[in-house]
């Protein structure tokens, strides 16, 4: 049977027994422009599918054909106006191996514990650093408070920077030099140019030899065993043997020496 037979055998059978479409859609309820379909087989315009063969089973029953046959002249039609289906592209891009995923897989959970395992570390750092301030931060707070006899120097002590002469009256041109000697074990404590340079309990026959620019501030907690020389010129005791005393000495210190009556 040639191609196209099946529209025109429709058309035919339907035009011998003088019936419209608009007959067989109201006894079919198939619409009229699926029924114009079918006759020029125009299959695009067709839901496709079982919807088709209902269809043609529903026009050959009105008509008075044979279902079978008149299936079988569209499925003949049908299938020789059907597209061949596109063949199946294959992937282009390979696969890559096992043992490349397992690789990465082991590279990206080295990464991750090297992560973990570094911030750790660096956590165990700071906290060290932390405690080790803070403790230096206590010591040094404690430090000279805690020697029994000795001036708080936050109250009695006066200030290194309330205690400096004026500009005009030190004399640059020439450093102090503080010779400080024990007869008897006591704390002493020594400020030169607001920098702490000795702050130690010293035995007895101790003697410590300090540097200044501009000045000293001494304290001790048993003023009556030190001696004092500044610049080899011997200095006023800090004090009687009650109590702690303080001392500040510089260059005026030295022009006053001679008379003997020289205490801040």
């Amino acid at each position: 049977m040639a191609k196209g037979s099946f529209g025109e055998i429709l058309k035919r059978e339907r035009e011998m027994r003088e019936v419209t479409l608009n007959e067989v859609t109201i006894a079919t309820r198939i619409a009229p422009r699926f029924l114009e379909a079918f006759e020029r087989e125009e299959w695009e315009k067709l839901p496709g599918g079982v919807f088709n063969r209902g269809f043609v089973r529903a026009i050959a029953r009105y008509l008075g054909l044979n279902e079978e046959n008149l299936l079988s002249e569209y499925d003949l039609a049908y299938g020789e106006q059907r597209l061949p289906a596109p063949p199946l592209v294959e992937n282009p891009i390979p696969s890559p191996p096992k043992w490349v995923v397992a690789a990465a897989g082991l590279g990206l959970l080295a990464a991750f514990v090297g992560v973990v395992a570094g911030g750790m570390y660096g956590w165990r750092r700071y906290e060290l650093h932390r405690a080790a301030r803070h403790a230096a931060t206590a010591v040094a707070a404690t430090t000279f408070h805690s020697a029994p006899g000795l001036p708080n120097p936050d109250s009695s002590v006066p200030s290194t920077s309330a205690s400096l002469p004026p500009f005009s009256e030190v004399a640059t041109a020439s450093r102090l030099d503080l010779s400080i000697s024990t007869s008897g074990i006591t704390r002493v404590r020594v400020v030169a140019d607001g920098r702490v340079v000795l702050d130690a309990k010293l035995p007895a026959g101790e003697t410590r030899h300090l540097s200044a620019r501009n000045q000293f501030l001494v304290s001790a907690a048993h003023p009556s065993l030190v001696l004092l020389e500044l610049n080899g010129q011997a200095m006023p005791q800090l004090g009687s043997g009650v109590g702690s005393g303080t001392m500040v000495l510089s260059q005026k210190d030295l022009r006053q020496a001679p008379s003997g009556n020289s205490q801040p």
